[in-house]
């Protein structure tokens, strides 16, 4: 019976450590499996696909697209994603069924067609494919980010979507299986080897004699009842201490194997972390609203876009032509230098405009104010830029692309001052928190200080001793007055407010940069004196001499850093220019 045992739980252990190594090969779960949308769903021009399927089973992803066709597959930020995507009738795909075949896919209905999304600012990276695209989901940077798909925007986008995802390959029962397989295996084969060696077994010819031997000891000594009694309770107590060796082994071994097995089963499960402990949902709150949002652009996207106006810029410039700014100027710049050419056209000494550069990028400046209009600036100087040079840019809508709106030379021995690269804050033009001054009151200073020799802001706002344009512009104008013999002259510097941009600094004070109108007006003083107006204006105001009088406007824009609340220190003018842009007679 014994060995019985023993030949069983060999077996026993044989089949428990195959099983084992079978969930480790041949019932090994696959690395990957797939999932496809389905072939009856809806059509639509766009199809999202959600951020949360990218890490949904691991961080490996691998997308398989087909359609007819070019189409196109770029990675945003899904509110910028949502927001591209507006009211316009689209697909999401945004989950994958319980039996991990096939994709879900939500639709929503609404407008029928969009502009075509290739060459948008909001896409860190986009992929141009025709009839097929296999696509490696990574992403770009930290935090979420999600897909868009479409062909031109009419059409609809493609629908054979297919998801490669990472298979959970883990088999917590393979090693418990194989070590307990192998103790029962050990157990059996130290039961059989105790077995064969007891002298009482039931196996050798040895054991025959064993037992006559026993035999007859047992009848030399049964004169004594007392006796045999007592052998008689000596051998029942005899033959259950020799059972206790077997028992002792295997049970020993069992328990070592149980013991063994669940140690592994533990210790595989502690590579799965636990799940996180129930919070208060107002925590959760307060922490979601605690966390720092994204920055709108990445360092790349901003090289990019820079790269688009600076090409757009040097072929405006090349040519002489406006129409090839249009693309990527918008505002104030595209106004100076649409004047500027004009100028140039006709006096071929008129100075030309800075050149944009996007090289040698100094530093950029990246709100994190996620809702529209976006501002950002970068701080440049490339070739033809003696002095770095302040580039604002603005991205209007969702849809629209960033536009430079001004460029504005940084003040001859001025830092910049400090703001995190990281992403920061914009602020309203009127939001004065945390600051000495709101962005508006901080223009409207500068504006009267250039207005006024004696204004209320000479000793509120400087700027520093190699700085010079707040000195020359009051110098300029008071040699006007005192050398217009035969005219009145008079002059104004105005805020436009819709051009003002603030962005927070990493002291807690504020950097504004916006546009002001120079107007300068003169009349003649008596009937019959005649105004005389340079070559420049002339080529705006369609001749040179005037009786009636004269307007000239010029575009000024600037930049002023805002200490913050409670500082003593003044303002500074940080960057300044200005250029003609318009002379007419009255």
């Amino acid at each position: 019976m014994r060995f019985k045992t023993a030949v069983a739980l060999v077996l026993l252990g044989l089949l428990t450590l195959l099983a084992g190594i079978g969930q480790k090969t041949i019932w090994a779960p696959s690395e990957t499996f797939t999932a496809s949308a389905p072939a009856d769903a809806a059509g639509a021009p766009l199809t999202v696909i959600d951020q949360k399927l990218r890490s949904l089973h691991g961080d490996k992803v691998k997308i398989n697209v087909k359609g007819d066709g070019n189409f196109i597959l770029a990675a945003g930020r899904p509110d910028d994603v949502d927001a591209w995507v507006g009211k316009t009738a689209h697909n999401t795909v945004s989950g994958v069924s319980e039996d991990r075949k096939s994709l879900q896919v939500e639709h929503t209905d609404g407008e029928a067609a969009a502009p075509s999304p290739a060459g948008s600012d909001l896409w860190v990276s986009s992929e141009n494919a025709s009839g097929e695209l296999d696509y490696s989901w990574s992403p770009p940077a930290d935090g979420e980010w999600s897909l868009l798909l479409a062909s031109d925007g009419t059409k609809p986008a493609p629908s054979s979507i297919s998801m490669t995802f990472a298979n959970d390959t883990s088999t917590p029962w393979a090693i418990p299986l194989m070590v307990i397989g192998g103790m029962l295996i050990l157990a059996g084969i130290a039961l059989a080897v105790l077995f064969a060696r007891r002298p009482d077994g039931d196996g050798g010819a040895g054991s025959r004699f064993a037992r006559r031997a026993r035999a007859r000891a047992e009848g030399r000594s049964s004169a004594s009842a007392g006796t045999v009694g007592g052998a008689g309770s000596s051998a029942t107590s005899g033959s259950g201490a020799s059972k206790s060796p077997f028992t002792a082994v295997v049970t020993a071994a069992l328990t070592a194997a149980v013991v063994a097995g669940t140690g592994v089963v533990a210790a595989n499960a502690t590579t799965t972390p636990a799940p996180a402990p129930a919070t208060d949902s107002s925590a959760s709150a307060s922490q979601a609203a605690a966390a720092p949002a994204s920055p709108v652009l990445l360092d790349a996207q901003f090289r990019r876009i820079l790269e688009q106006v600076s090409s757009a810029t040097d072929a405006g410039d090349a040519a002489k032509d406006a129409s090839k700014l249009t693309d990527r100027l918008a505002g104030t710049e595209l106004e100076v230098r649409s004047q500027n050419y004009k100028i140039r056209s006709q006096v071929g000494s008129y100075e030309a405009r800075m050149p944009v550069r996007s090289t040698k990028l100094l530093t950029t400046v990246v709100t994190s104010k996620r809702d529209w209009p976006r501002s950002v600036l970068a701080v440049t100087q490339g070739d033809g830029n003696v002095v770095p040079q302040l580039l604002t840019l603005i991205q209007l809508t969702p849809r629209d692309n960033y536009k430079l709106i001004g460029t504005t030379p940084l003040q001859p021995g001025t830092t910049f001052p400090s703001i995190n690269r990281g992403g920061t804050d914009s602020l309203a033009a009127n939001d004065k928190t945390g600051l000495l001054y709101s962005g508006e009151e901080a223009l409207s200073g500068l504006a009267d200080r250039l207005t006024t020799p004696d204004s209320s802001f000479k000793d509120k706002l400087v700027e520093g001793q190699s700085s010079p344009y707040i000195a020359d512009t009051l110098s300029y104008q008071a040699e006007v007055v005192k050398s217009g013999e035969n005219g009145n002259f008079s002059f104004t510097h105005k805020v436009v407010p819709e051009n003002t941009v603030v962005f927070r600094t990493a002291d807690g004070g504020a950097l504004v940069l916006g546009r002001l109108n120079f107007g300068f007006d003169g009349t003649p003083k008596a009937s019959g004196d005649k105004l005389t107006i340079g070559d420049d204006a002339a080529a705006l105001a369609g001749g040179k001499e005037t009786t009636t009088g004269m307007v000239l406007s010029f575009a000024e824009t600037v930049g002023v850093y805002i200490p913050p609340a409670g500082s003593t220190d003044p303002m500074k003018l940080v960057a300044a220019t200005r250029g003609l842009v318009g002379a007419s007679f009255k």
